[in-house]
């Protein structure tokens, strides 16, 4: 069975600092993508960070330059830095990781941990 265990998150001021970390196992497929989603009270959700299999990340326009996403394959983890935190960050954020293959790809995703940013 696979799981996506999340860890970090809670709340801070703005421009702090806090960190995301995700753990996937209970699979032998290798695992291409793994990433955060966030979904904000009221709005939709949306890819906020993204790392392939080689270390090619990605980020959405508005946390680049802010937040880092990290990977660490024989562990199957990922890590969100997030720095310089803003109150439009406040979410739910969400671990996925993607299996399978191109044509047939499989997303699993954690339980979510919420993060806010208030002053």
């Amino acid at each position: 069975q696979v799981q996506v265990m999340e860890s970090g998150g809670g709340s801070v001021q703005p421009g702090g600092s806090l960190n995301l970390s995700c753990a996937a196992s209970g699979t032998d497929e290798t695992i291409w993508q793994m990433g955060y989603y966030r979904q904000a009270s009221g709005k939709q959700r949306e890819l906020v960070a993204s790392t392939s299999r080689s270390l090619l990340t990605t980020y959405a326009d508005s946390v680049k330059g802010r937040f880092t996403i990290s990977r660490d394959n024989a562990k199957s983890t990922i890590s969100l830095q997030m720095n310089n935190l803003e109150v439009e960050d406040t979410a739910v954020y969400t671990c996925v990781i993607r299996v399978g293959t191109l044509q047939t790809p499989t997303d699993y995703l954690g339980q979510g941990t919420r993060v806010t940013v208030s002053s």
